[in-house]
């Protein structure tokens, strides 16, 4: 029995599509985070070493309002493309907003929990690529 969510059924071609949309969603996703003001913006390419994602996209806020009013732009702009979450965690907290879009999931930290779990560090096996490398 051929299971539907099981990727390497897709053809080469639709691998490529595939991932030049999470490209597109991570690059709108970046813009917005930018046009809230967001720091250190840090994209991982987890593809090659998960299945979970293409791409983990890490931003911090200063506060709490910041870090909603971030997660909230990311959720409109990448929903007039067309994006629906599958899950966002943290909103009401503010310290670690976790947007889960599919193959790109979107981390929006305070300061101090970035510190604290740093996922660039859990995360070192995949690539780092510079936002505007995307």
């Amino acid at each position: 029995m051929t299971d539907i969510n099981d990727k390497s059924m897709i053809p080469e071609n639709g691998k490529g599509e595939e991932k030049e949309r999470s490209a597109e969603l991570a690059r709108l996703a970046i813009s917005s985070l930018e046009d809230k003001k967001a720091e250190d913006v840090r994209v991982i390419d987890i593809g090659g070493v998960s299945v979970l994602a293409d791409y983990f996209i890490i931003a911090s806020g200063n506060n709490r309002a910041q870090v909603q009013a971030m997660a909230d732009e990311v959720e409109q702009r990448l929903g007039r493309a067309g994006a629906v979450p599958r899950q966002i965690e943290g909103y009401q907290a503010g310290n670690w907003v976790l947007m889960d879009f599919g193959d790109v999931i979107i981390h929006i930290f305070d300061a101090q929990n970035r510190l604290f779990y740093d996922l660039e560090r859990i995360w070192k096996d995949g690539t780092q690529i510079e936002p505007e490398q995307l």
